[in-house]
């Protein structure tokens, strides 16, 4: 966890940026523990740094994987990566973008090599590589427009994937407007209380439409760009 709360002056006046502390991101992380221990929960941060809050949240997921599969690599990889694939964020500062998806990787291939060892597979490697590269982007959350090397908005929408194993190692990838998947999430709210993890588990064929899908081995989701 990085303690360092500000980068610059600069940086604070430009962007308002300033990192939670590991204390409050371990403290906000348990009023839901119940879903950063579900491994398939999905989780945004709409302004997410270079990750303190989606570190978090993989480490606990991937201790849960550990804990229910380390018996089997197979199953500890391909569940390994479906935690992976259930974490998002959005920053509007490329650096943190970069720096949050290597943070994220790091903490996913420690975890990988301490179970899979010999077995460790760099098909895989590059798949999760590929899923943070979609899921981790960098854009502004309250326009939902992705912005440039220089921080320039774009007209081009946020997209997100949805990843979800349909059956064996078949693993979907459905791509969503990130302004449609917040229209969604606000009906919902409607008919349920609201929850930290944003991007639910169903998706209503009648609410938004797909851009894209995708199904493949989940080893081979980078060779479907």
């Amino acid at each position: 966890m990085h303690s360092q709360q500000t980068k610059s002056k600069e940086r604070v006046r430009n962007y308002g940026e300033v990192n939670t502390g590991e204390r409050e991101v371990k403290a906000m992380c348990d009023l839901v523990k119940n879903e950063t221990e579900r491994i398939d929960s999905r989780f945004l941060e709409p302004a997410c740094g270079d990750g303190n809050f989606l570190a978090e949240i993989l480490t606990r997921k991937l201790e849960v994987v550990k804990r229910k599969y380390r018996k089997s690599p197979l199953d500890y990889e391909k569940n390994a990566v479906l935690a992976a694939s259930s974490i998002y964020g959005v920053d509007i500062l490329l650096d943190n973008v970069l720096a949050c998806r290597a943070r994220m990787f790091s903490i996913w291939d420690k975890a990988y090599r301490e179970i899979c060892k010999k077995e460790c597979n760099e098909q895989t490697r590059d798949a999760v590589k590929f899923i943070l590269s979609r899921n981790i982007v960098c854009g502004n959350a309250l326009t939902l427009k992705c912005v440039d090397e220089n921080g320039q908005e774009t007209d081009e929408p946020i997209v997100f994937s949805e990843w979800a194993f349909i059956t064996g190692s078949l693993l979907q990838r459905s791509d969503y407007t990130f302004a449609e998947l917040l229209a969604e999430n606000d009906e919902k709210k409607t008919r349920k209380p609201a929850q930290l993890s944003m991007l639910e588990e169903e998706q209503s064929s009648e609410e938004g439409k797909f851009l894209k899908k995708i199904v493949t081995h989940y080893r081979r989701v980078q060779e479907d760009e």
